[in-house]
């Protein structure tokens, strides 16, 4: 390799405030999706168009996802801080656009605009802690910085909650701002590079073909059997760019001297059994985060606040497992944490598949306790098992591509339960309202086959209780049959972690390998 990669000093001058400024970093990019879940209710009862509300967090996930590996790979090339600066400035850009949307469509633009910035800011953050603090530190950094998401999911809730009842929905994007200033600040301020860096080719091939894969692939799956039929030749020809564009990225990947993804990585068992436990647990949780607000308002009648604080125990949960994780790194081997969080994934999945409208808030409270428990350890130990060993120059690439893929499946799992959920919905209404003879799903000029009449509480007492009834039953059918599906991937990423090996983070093992080469 042409890359000169220093080792790595031991101590760098104002570490703290840096670390800082990279936590708010990760604090802002994580948040948004759990902010943004628990107003979504409100911004669909003021915007309309429930049938697109998927592609608000979809658009942002997938503009991550993409942009995840490139800003990864440059940053190993150029240099991470012009990166991670890049990022929060996009993301700043996004956020102040989304507050001014008018339309669903506009918001979904706007949220891709913040994705590509969230892109760059997670794994370049975890790249820059690892690359600035000494190995002994590693585990327990790890541990806070893998913590940040379960935290950046309560504040998220909480803000997210109150912002929509007590001020207006368009504030939960305006808050990025002061946040993404304070973290500017700290960052170009006080962080000073330690890596030396010359330029490389750049893999534009790889680039755009996973960009357009990406994306077609998202709109095959989001349009299908909505405005085109699935054998339509719009969406055979979205799947077919796709099968293309994968193969040109794959060939492309295997004679790009500087490759988006290295294939070389999969090679080591620790890393590929984490990025596939990365992907299956990504995909379960995903669906809790999203459903469960809309289960709370839609089906048992809760504000925004209540739904918010129903996901508060899930990713207080979250915390204690991602902190207590990052502590035992260094004693415990990667497996040996894994395992039991992710059974406890795997049974509170299936507990809530058993919920009903006659559920009480405290059941569903604690069935969110036992996912939160069996997220929380991926989000410290996969991203510190998948730099396990590895160099300073590989850092980058190999995070962004654990963070890509983990975003890959939150990304297809909440396309792809979105479109079972719609589908259970509509199916479940029509069989309820086969026999009514006010023309079915409708009635006093609502239509109640949208489910955003449910969670606006204005319109919900406009519905004539019998009526309310059987719509509240159709959805709550809907939700709890699409949990029953993310019970797969939640045992998919059990069996993955299950093949992990023995290794455990320690400093002979902390990637502290140096070439010039």
């Amino acid at each position: 390799m042409n890359t000169a990669i220093n080792k790595p000093k031991p101590k760098t001058p104002h570490l703290g405030i840096v670390l800082a400024g990279l936590l708010l970093g990760i604090l802002m990019a994580s948040m948004d999706n759990t902010i943004v879940a628990t107003a979504m209710g409100n911004i669909v009862a003021e915007l309309g168009g429930m049938d697109q509300f998927v592609w608000v967090t979809s658009a942002y996930l997938v503009a991550e996802m993409a942009g995840m590996p490139i800003f990864g790979k440059l940053s190993d090339m150029y240099g991470r801080k012009r990166f991670f600066v890049f990022g929060i400035i996009v993301f700043m850009g996004g956020s102040a656009l989304c507050g001014t949307a008018d339309t669903i469509t506009q918001l979904a633009i706007y949220r891709a605009i913040q994705g590509i910035g969230g892109g760059a800011l997670v794994p370049i953050a975890f790249s820059i802690m690892f690359d600035a603090v000494p190995v002994e530190m590693r585990g327990k950094l790890g541990g806070a910085f893998g913590a940040v998401f379960g935290l950046s999911s309560i504040f998220g809730p909480l803000l997210g909650a109150y912002i929509t009842d007590h001020i207006a929905w368009e504030w939960v994007f305006y808050i990025n701002l002061p946040l993404g200033v304070i973290a500017f600040i700290m960052v170009v301020g006080f962080y000073k590079e330690s890596v030396e860096h010359s330029r490389q080719p750049i893999d534009w091939l790889g680039a755009g073909t996973l960009l357009g894969a990406v994306v077609s692939l998202m709109f095959a799956l989001e349009l299908g059997g909505k405005k085109y039929a699935w054998d339509s030749w719009v969406i055979l020809t979205l799947f077919g760019a796709f099968a293309v564009l994968t193969v040109l990225f794959l060939w492309a990947e295997t004679r790009a001297k500087e490759p988006i993804i290295s294939f070389d990585l999969f090679r080591k068992r620790l890393y590929a059994t984490s990025v596939l436990t990365a992907l299956f647990s990504g995909a379960a949780f995903i669906v809790a985060s999203v459903y469960i607000p809309i289960f709370i308002q839609g089906v048992l009648g809760g504000s925004a606040t209540n739904s918010g604080l129903v996901l508060l125990p899930m990713m207080l949960g979250s915390v204690v497992t991602a902190s207590t994780a990052g502590f035992l790194m260094a004693k415990l081997r990667y497996r040996t944490l894994m395992l039991p969080t992710l059974a406890l994934l795997v049974v509170g999945t299936a507990l809530v598949t058993t919920l009903s409208p006659d559920s009480t808030r405290l059941l569903v409270t604690l069935y969110m306790i036992l996912i939160g428990l069996g997220i929380g350890a991926s989000f410290s130990v996969l991203s510190t098992a998948a730099i396990h060993g590895l160099t300073a120059q590989q850092r980058g690439a190999a995070s962004a591509t654990m963070n890509f893929v983990r975003s890959l499946g939150m990304t297809i799992g909440i396309t792809v339960f979105g479109i079972l959920q719609s589908h259970y919905f509509s199916a479940k209404l029509a069989e309820l309202f086969a026999g009514n003879p006010g023309g079915g799903s409708s009635a006093g000029g609502l239509d109640f086959g949208d489910p955003h009449a449910l969670l606006s509480p204005e319109t919900r007492a406009q519905i004539p209780p019998e009526v309310l009834g059987n719509i509240t039953d159709g959805l709550s059918y809907s939700i709890v049959h699409t949990f029953a599906w993310a019970i797969l991937p939640a045992a998919l990423a059990l069996a993955a972690a299950s093949l992990m090996g023995r290794e455990k983070m320690d400093p002979a093992a902390g990637g502290e390998v140096s070439s010039g080469h």
